[in-house]
């Protein structure tokens, strides 16, 4: 059976080195979550592409049932699931999350 929200979310997540789907948009969050994990990226100076789950109610169900995470932000690097708000934070705060992006080749730029 074809699901075509799942394909969607494998499309997005393929085409792009980081996804991240939050509630509201990059430059407008929409929950204190969504708003910290774009910090995280923003201050590390990461291109990414934020995908707005509140304007699709299938989708905001679908991309919890695709990586089988419960809530939203998710947060996604060269196509693999990375975490949520919390373990992003915790990441970001102990570098892990620097390592991850660089051993991925994903590019930053923070400012030292």
């Amino acid at each position: 059976m074809d699901n075509p929200v799942a394909e969607r979310i494998k499309q997005d997540i393929s085409d792009n080195d980081v996804v991240l789907f939050m509630k509201g948009t990059p430059v407008f969050p929409q929950c204190g979550f969504s708003a910290t994990v774009v910090q995280v990226l923003s201050h590390l100076g990461v291109k990414f592409k934020g995908i707005d789950v509140l304007q699709d109610p299938g989708l905001r169900q679908g991309i919890k049932d695709f990586s089988n995470w419960p809530t939203v932000p998710q947060l996604y690097v060269k196509g693999e699931f990375v975490g949520g708000c919390d373990i992003i934070r915790e990441m970001f705060q102990s570098g892990e999350l620097q390592e991850h992006l660089s051993s991925a080749g994903v590019e930053t730029q923070t400012a030292a």
